[in-house]
């Protein structure tokens, strides 16, 4: 059978053992396996950061591509495991725990199975029962990767209705305001990356050097509001300049030319942060 790219994606870090462990056991399935890093560096426990980090890369990886996501406060309980199949048919095992949530809502899912991990586990883990990533996902992704299991003999199938959902607030638009939520930050540089997608945005009759009034609020609380320029890309404002700008996901992204709009204003991330948005 054809062999495919293996991910990985865990909060796990790269300060101890825990992620080259996870690539001794796919080597161990195959050694010939082609294996490479989503990232690492999601923050501990954040399953909706998880969710969407895969939806920022999976549309770049090819056909077959195994997805193997760990973040798994749950681990060792009765949550399941799953391998979800895309629309485009590639494979994402995880814990069933809202990994899945933005390749559901957004790229879609074709269909779910579930697997008995007791069963499918990596055979010399003993009684461990809290190293998952290593002992249950790295060890069957890699199967699945090299051909060693076939998706459609593989546990039982579920109805992808039934896949744990975390709670989405869709953005939408009201008279002359569009309103969306801060899902996410371009981490390194600290832009909000939002859910507006261009074309809601583009119901404003917004051209390029246009003014907009943003207000960002933290549930009742307002934390910032100002007017900023749109822009095409960051050079187009004075270094120190906020700007609104369509990001690599064609979502409006807020940012701050060479600075951090996060840290400038101590914005964080989730259903709780509102932005508005309106010509000025």
């Amino acid at each position: 059978m054809m062999k495919h790219a293996l991910v990985f994606q865990t909060d796990f870090g790269l300060v101890d053992g825990a992620v080259c462990a996870m690539y001794g056991v796919a080597n161990s399935i195959d050694p010939t396996l082609k294996i490479y890093d989503l990232t690492h560096d999601i923050p501990q426990y954040n399953i909706w950061e998880a969710s969407y980090r895969l939806r920022q890369t999976i549309d770049y990886w090819p056909e077959g591509t195994v997805f193997v996501s760990v973040v798994d406060p749950g681990v060792g309980s009765t949550r399941r495991s799953v391998i979800a199949r895309t629309q485009r048919n590639q494979y994402i095992i995880t814990p069933d725990n809202g990994t899945l949530t933005h390749i559901k809502r957004i790229e879609g899912i074709e269909s779910v199975r579930t697997f008995d991990e007791k069963a499918n586990k990596l055979p010399t883990a003993g009684e461990s029962f809290t190293f998952f990533g290593r002992d249950i996902y790295a060890f069957n992704g890699a199967k699945l990767a090299a051909g060693q299991i076939d998706y459609e003999h593989f546990g039982k199938t579920v109805p992808v209705e039934s896949l744990v959902e975390l709670p989405i607030v869709p953005a939408y638009r009201e008279d002359h305001h569009v309103q969306g939520t801060i899902d996410v930050l371009d981490v390194r540089f600290g832009n909000l990356w939002t859910n507006i997608d261009h074309q809601l945005f583009h119901e404003l009759d917004m051209a390029r050097g246009d003014r907009l009034a943003v207000k960002i609020k933290n549930d009742t609380r307002t934390v910032y509001e100002n007017t900023v320029v749109f822009a095409q890309s960051f050079a187009e404002v004075a270094i120190g300049e906020p700007l609104l700008y369509i990001n690599s996901l064609e979502n409006i992204g807020v940012a701050i030319n060479q600075g951090s709009f996060a840290k400038a204003y101590n914005i964080g991330t989730g259903t709780n942060w509102r932005l508005s948005l309106c010509k000025a």
